[in-house]
């Protein structure tokens, strides 16, 4: 019987390591995606996997803060405002003086990324002509390529619109004190913005503060209506944290989603609710959901579906943790995904949600989650 040299045993032992290695690869990375594949029953609604690889490595030891807010544009690119400020000394280790650690420094709080993750551009922070906020919160990208911004912080009473490329175009109130949820011309820590581009007119969550939907002429800043809860006259006060049948809304207003069919969806966060208005702000319904839920509240943001009638919406819910699947008319909760975790498709504070025209998912998170992640559509 002839001898195999003992290193061509060991090349022909090390090679088929190396193809096991290669099929495990493939194949665990394929079940770990049909694994994570979530969302309503089947035949119920939609359904997503997460992509554990969005978005790729930030540059020049780059970190995300708290991710405050998230938003895709008419080019289907995903922006996000995070707050550099809330990175701990060990997170920003490489940006003291004398340097702790290699790594790392803040990213500039407004990047804008790809579908594959790749970064294209980033900027923002404190310039001339306008007042940044101490505490970045939401971000929206209008249909005409701007990119209007926002904060919560105690005196962060205003909303920035800016060019896709970071110039400043225009200030609707100003940094200092709130004039009250009555104000015509002065926000309240305003949490989200939408507009109507054939109205020419911005819908302001107004918001951390305030107790207000407010509208704004686009172009202008010009104050054109507002509303609180029932469509009733916003109302300002010491009230119950959470009553789901109040008629005040609760404190944060924090989403204002316009629907296709001239609605409009207000998230009343603490309350637990939905309210749906027209565009002059009658009240047409409300839907409640999970109504034992305290602390932060159960509706943080929603999108809907990207279906030419927008049959669902997916609701980001920052204290279950995770995405609940609903439908639009009736606010019948037909799935969910996510829970409470640190792996890719668990959520720690998801506290906004984005949606572009493939139906594909985008979420960010706050206090010590800092992080995007993207959710492909897989039914």
């Amino acid at each position: 019987m002839k001898t195999i040299p003992m290193h061509k045993r060991l090349a022909a032992h090390l090679h088929l390591l190396s193809l096991a290695f290669v099929f495990c690869v493939v194949g665990c990375a394929n079940l770990a995606t049909s694994q994570r594949v979530e969302g309503a029953k089947p035949g119920a609604g939609p359904a997503y996997a997460v992509d554990p690889y969005w978005p790729k490595p930030l540059p020049n030891q780059w970190l995300l803060g708290q991710v405050a807010g998230i938003a895709t544009d008419k080019n289907q690119n995903i922006w996000v405002i995070h707050r550099p400020n809330t990175l701990t000394e060990d997170e920003r280790g490489a940006a003291l003086s004398p340097a702790r650690s290699r790594c790392c420094v803040a990213a500039p709080p407004v990047l804008q990324f790809d579908p594959a993750g790749n970064l294209l551009q980033s900027w923002g922070g404190p310039g001339a002509g306008y007042e940044w906020p101490k505490n970045e919160h939401g971000i929206y990208a209008d249909p005409e390529g701007n990119i209007w911004l926002g904060g919560n912080d105690a005196k962060d009473h205003m909303i920035l619109k800016f060019t896709a490329q970071g110039k400043f175009l225009m200030q609707i109130g100003y940094a200092g004190q709130s004039e009250g949820s009555l104000s015509q011309k002065q926000l309240g820590r305003p949490a989200h913005m939408e507009m109507d581009v054939a109205a020419r007119e911005l819908y302001v969550a107004d918001g951390y503060q305030n107790r207000r939907v407010v509208v704004f002429n686009s172009d202008t800043g010009a104050f054109k209506r507002m509303w609180g809860a029932y469509g009733q006259p916003p109302k300002d006060g010491q009230f119950p944290s959470y009553d789901p049948q109040a008629n005040y809304f609760g404190n944060p207003v924090h989403c204002v989603r316009l629907m296709r069919d001239g609605t409009v969806l207000v998230c009343d966060r603490m309350n637990n609710r939905i309210q749906v208005f027209t565009k002059e702000g009658q009240f047409i319904r409300q839907m409640v959901f999970e109504p034992n839920t305290r602390g932060s509240g159960s509706v943080w943001d929603l999108v809907v579906s990207e279906d030419p009638s927008q049959t669902f919406m997916l609701i980001a819910d920052g204290t279950n943790n995770e995405v609940r699947i609903a439908k639009r008319d009736s606010g019948e909760v037909v799935g969910t995904f996510g829970r409470s975790g640190r792996q890719a498709g668990d959520f720690h504070w998801v506290h906004n949600i984005a949606i572009d025209n493939q139906g594909n998912l985008y979420t960010a998170e706050v206090d010590t989650g800092k992080r995007a992640q993207k959710f492909m559509k897989v039914r």
